[in-house]
């Protein structure tokens, strides 16, 4: 049995060396990372997986604006221990996330990420279309969902940091 749980304090070590695991000590050299440095978590959109006691994923999001005045969820990393996967622990966080997010009023979430695995929760490239990142970046991989319908359309410009934390 596992339980989900907003992250918390405590959990920091264990997810830094979760994210190690998956994702290498440099990985914080991908673009995504521009628009996480300085910035904090949004603290209830961040969970935690565990299995009895271990913990075996972690989902965390972060504040960004596009064009610089709309605003969107950044989602990532998600991790699950490489010893774990193929147990449905990744996607039973990401439905988890996805539901709070839509009931905390949240309207877009973009990533970078596998097409073809987060195609199953609805991202996909043609929203992410008119947008870009601060850097250089694989646009098959740059993906959006609409937590709210049409929440994109008509939308382009540059992915930025969030000045504050505001729900569309």
């Amino acid at each position: 049995m596992y339980a989900i749980t907003i992250e918390q304090p405590a959990d920091a070590g264990e997810i830094e060396t979760l994210l190690d695991q998956v994702f290498g000590a440099d990985r914080s050299r991908r673009t995504v990372y521009r628009l996480r440095e300085g910035v904090r978590p949004i603290a209830d959109m961040c969970f935690v997986l565990r299995h009895h006691e271990d913990l075996v994923a972690s989902i965390r999001f972060w504040p960004v604006e596009i064009a610089g005045d709309l605003p969107a969820l950044l989602l990532g990393p998600i991790a699950v221990r490489p010893d774990r996967h193929g147990r449905g622990y990744g996607a039973a966080l990401m439905n988890h996330a996805l539901d709070a997010a839509r009931d905390l009023g949240h309207a877009i979430v973009l990533l970078v990420g596998d097409a073809d695995y987060y195609a199953r929760f609805g991202f996909g490239r043609a929203p992410a279309q008119g947008l870009s990142l601060p850097g250089p970046v694989d646009e098959s991989r740059f993906l959006a969902l609409e937590l709210k319908p049409n929440a994109l359309e008509g939308v382009a410009g540059m992915v930025g940091k969030a000045r504050c934390l505001r729900v569309a």
